[in-house]
């Protein structure tokens, strides 16, 4: 039986580049899948749900009842993948909910495959959260981004590096085009006619990688 995949993008800094992963992953489970359910946890505009309105729903998790309407969404294999785009003020209040309600073993016994996707940084702040990471979920489910052009370069000895996704730099003129609230990952690669160029590359490397992500959670591998 397929385990399905829940991704939870995720730092407890803003302004990293959570929303731009989690459109970047929406936009190709969508593609691959045909489908794909994503939650915006955030309190800042723009946010994934003006970016993907169509397959994005709020969620707040600051009280009781927002937080068990959450996981019994998270916990429901349905078999359709779903991502977080957890916002920065949430992140201790999610993960406190996630430990205290058990939701690693509870997910790992409905064939629910979580990843987190935790945005390395240098700050005390950033490691001392990614140290309770290391500590709450197994190896294999958390994945570290390292975004260049928020950390420039190498990342600190204690980050682990065996699932490591390098975000690359992208020049300021085309970061600023993809950041339009009508831009599309997917409607640019079918219909840019020069696959050589710099943003087709790089949204076809970032497409590859989240392919083998997710195709190792989905066959429930580790590796």
């Amino acid at each position: 039986m397929l385990a399905t995949p829940v991704y939870i993008i995720c730092s407890p800094s803003p302004q990293v580049g959570k929303t731009l992963v989690a459109r970047l992953l929406s936009e190709f489970l969508l593609l691959k899948n045909g489908t794909v359910l994503s939650f915006d946890i955030n309190l800042k505009e723009p946010s994934l749900l003006d970016y993907l309105p169509d397959i994005t729903e709020t969620a707040d998790v600051t009280d009781t009842y927002g937080k068990m309407q959450l996981m019994d969404r998270l916990i429901l294999n349905d078999r359709v993948t779903k991502v977080i785009d957890l916002g920065f003020h949430a992140f201790d209040e999610f993960f406190k909910m996630c430990e205290e309600i058990g939701f690693i073993k509870e997910a790992a016994r409905r064939r629910i495959a979580p990843a987190m996707l935790f945005f390395a940084g240098t700050d005390r702040f950033s490691l001392r959260s990614y140290e309770m990471l290391r500590r709450q979920v197994p190896p294999a489910a958390l994945i570290t981004i390292h975004n260049e052009f928020v950390v420039r370069g190498e990342l600190p000895d204690c980050i682990h590096r065996a699932a490591l996704f390098r975000l690359p730099v992208l020049p300021v003129f085309l970061k600023t085009y993809i950041d339009r609230l009508t831009f599309s990952f997917t409607s640019y690669l079918r219909g840019e006619k020069d696959p050589s160029s710099e943003l087709y590359q790089w949204i076809g490397r970032n497409y590859g990688i989240l392919r083998d992500l997710d195709s190792k959670l989905t066959l429930g591998r580790s590796g």
